[in-house]
């Protein structure tokens, strides 16, 4: 037992951040190293530390919205300003009623990045939350939650959310819940992946072997194993969900006015993409390169902390 007691100690200081899989040699991460690989990803990944900062800019616009955007998104004119092409005055134009498709652009942002950011959050910690569940309890607890899994991933992400919406009704709150249904499967399924291999390692058997509860077992010796790869994880999941917050704007059931949103934008101005194409291709650009930001991004986050792909 004193045996017991002593590996248990040593696998707590030495062992967190393992690689799950038996074919990996084993390389200890605490949080300075994965914090030492993601900078020196950002140092060697020209590409992903581009990304980086066009995330930055995006994400700080959209916070000084205020201060950045030169006009009030929500002012009308349109005796003067309707379909005003783009000029110094107005970069982007404005549309149908008047209002300057920059400063919408900006504030649109705001929407978008919200939609990204909280729906992954909450998506992804059911996930992981089901996932230890599942790997680790086993039996009837892992048959039930990857069931509801399996039923999930079963129907087309943009169609069950669909099905949310027009049960729910076109708000955001709505939307978080519609996408944070579609998204917590996946997520379920890695982490439970990770930990039917990790709860196998010594480190996890000294810790059952002197009586440690199973809560903590999941908390602080299998979760943080899991870490780097919910990292990338995460960053790839945002991009996802704008594009599917658009999609779903697009078809009308997503934002609603008065706030705006780049999917919005793409299909208020679908009608006039012809004759007025700036109405529809601003929105459509900036969801471009804000969505490959983030992937690639996530690629280079995968590619620094991911132990199969170092030298």
């Amino acid at each position: 037992m004193q045996e017991a007691i002593q590996a248990a100690e040593f696998a707590e200081e030495t062992t967190r951040f393992m690689p799950p899989r038996e074919d990996v040699e084993a390389e200890l991460l605490d949080d300075t190293s994965i914090w030492s690989s993601l900078k020196s990803m950002l140092k060697n990944n020209k590409l992903a530390a581009l990304s980086l900062a066009v995330i930055v800019i995006v994400i700080l616009m959209a916070v000084f919205a205020p201060i950045v955007a030169p006009y009030d998104p929500n002012f009308q004119d349109a005796d003067n300003l309707r379909f005003a092409a783009p000029s110094m005055a107005h970069w982007l134009g404005c549309d149908e009623l008047g209002r300057d498709v920059f400063s919408r652009l900006i504030y649109g942002a705001r929407v978008s990045l919200v939609i990204g950011l909280v729906p992954t959050l909450i998506a992804m910690t059911i996930g992981t939350v089901m996932g230890l569940m599942s790997g680790y309890m086993g039996k009837k607890v892992d048959f039930i939650i990857m069931r509801f899994a399996d039923i999930v991933l079963a129907f087309p992400s943009l169609l069950l959310a669909m099905v949310v919406m027009y049960t729910l009704g076109a708000s955001l709150v709505n939307i978080f819940i519609a996408l944070s249904i579609v998204k917590w499967a996946g997520t379920a399924r890695i982490v439970r992946a990770q930990t039917l291999s990790l709860k196998e390692k010594e480190f996890v058997e000294a810790a059952k072997a002197v009586g440690v509860k199973k809560w903590i077992i999941m908390m602080r010796h299998i979760l943080p194993n899991c870490i780097p790869n919910l990292i990338v994880l995460f960053s790839l999941n945002i991009p996802d969900s704008i594009m599917s917050e658009s999609s779903l704007s697009f078809l009308g059931i997503g934002a609603v006015p008065p706030s705006t949103s780049w999917g919005l934008m793409v299909y208020r101005g679908k009608q006039y993409l012809f004759n007025y194409p700036w109405l529809t291709l601003a929105p459509g650009v900036a969801i471009l390169i804000l969505v490959l930001a983030f992937n690639f991004l996530g690629d280079g986050v995968r590619d620094a902390l991911d132990p199969y792909l170092k030298d």
